[in-house]
């Protein structure tokens, strides 16, 4: 029986492989992704100014940092002793506003050189619904939880997207034509907005990307948000808040990923790196047994191996640390 309804995913080219250099930016599921390809030794910088939701401040973020622009401190505020910038996430934070502008500047570097040399580009859209702040009608990526009578509401127009990445992309090709975009629409969603909210602003989304890889041939999309709400169409596939994948649907969405984008010749790689993963969690029922011992011996000598092509220096600090408790 069936129990499930598949669909075919193309396989795209050029493939990633562990000499790609990968860039990720945008809603959850960029970090996700994101975060399994780091984990498994690509060269990936992800989501370095936080989670962000909607494409108009997701492409401004690549853009500024690509032209060098200056910190817009007209955005940034105070909250709890802290300050933030209302074009980035709660997670770029800083005690002064001079260090937050310095911390904005070392991401916007980082993301400007792995854009420049970049042969994947994987953006995710959240959410089409976006803040405006005050009388600047500046849309912002985040209201960092302050009062709701200093923003405006409203749904972006699928042309203001395609405007958007338009400009970002236009400037790309000016220092790197041959980087290649994945799009993909987040599977999270965003029942805050309300039900028919969500599915509204998550069409807006797909038209947009529609029209985005109609009009320019390297981008192309990936459907994460298809994958979830057809092949994994039951409740039991998302968390306790019923909005975020589990980790088993995000395992599925990735293996779907690896399947069209991955390179095979970088599986053996990935198993091994996976193989390491999983040992480096193992926990014994007895710490001091020869077994356990050999065990430790050989995951080590696998790290050393794999130190000649790869960064595995926090994977022997953590080897480190076991053996350093089994000996107390």
């Amino acid at each position: 029986m069936q129990w499930t309804t598949a669909f075919e995913i193309p396989s795209f080219e050029p493939k990633i492989n562990h000499d790609a250099v990968l860039y990720s930016i945008g809603s959850c599921f960029s970090s996700t992704i994101g975060e399994k390809l780091q984990d498994r030794k690509f060269n990936m910088v992800n989501n370095p100014f936080g989670t962000l939701f909607n494409p108009v401040s997701i492409c401004q973020a690549m853009e500024d940092s690509i032209l060098e622009m200056p910190v817009n401190t007209d955005l940034i505020l105070i909250r709890d002793g802290l300050y933030l910038h209302f074009g980035m996430h709660s997670d770029v934070v800083a005690y002064s506003k001079e260090s937050l502008d310095r911390l904005i500047q070392k991401k916007q570097h980082l993301s400007k050189v792995q854009l420049e040399k970049a042969t994947h580009i994987l953006i995710t859209f959240g959410t089409a619904w976006v803040y405006e702040y005050g009388n600047s009608d500046q849309i912002v990526a985040n209201c960092h939880k302050q009062p709701a009578g200093l923003f405006e509401k409203r749904l972006l127009k699928t042309e203001e997207i395609t405007k958007a990445f338009a400009s970002f992309l236009s400037i790309l090709q000016q220092f790197n034509p041959k980087a290649k975009i994945i799009l993909t629409v987040s599977p999270v969603r965003h029942t805050k907005d309300g039900i028919p909210e969500n599915q509204l602003s998550k069409s807006i989304l797909r038209l947009a990307c529609h029209e985005i890889v109609t009009e320019f041939p390297n981008a192309h999309y990936f459907p994460s948000y298809e994958i979830m709400m057809d092949e994994l169409r039951d409740y039991r596939f998302y968390k306790e808040d019923l909005v975020h994948p589990t980790e088993q649907a995000e395992e599925y969405i990735w293996e779907k990923f690896m399947m069209a984008w991955i390179d095979p010749k970088s599986f053996p790689i990935i198993k091994e790196v996976e193989s390491i993963k999983k040992d480096l969690a193992h926990r014994p029922f007895n710490v001091e047994s020869p077994a356990h011992l050999k065990f430790l011996e050989n995951l080590h000598k696998k790290l050393e191996r794999m130190s000649h092509d790869f960064d595995f220096s926090k994977e022997i600090d953590q080897l480190r640390k076991q053996v350093q408790y089994r000996g107390k």
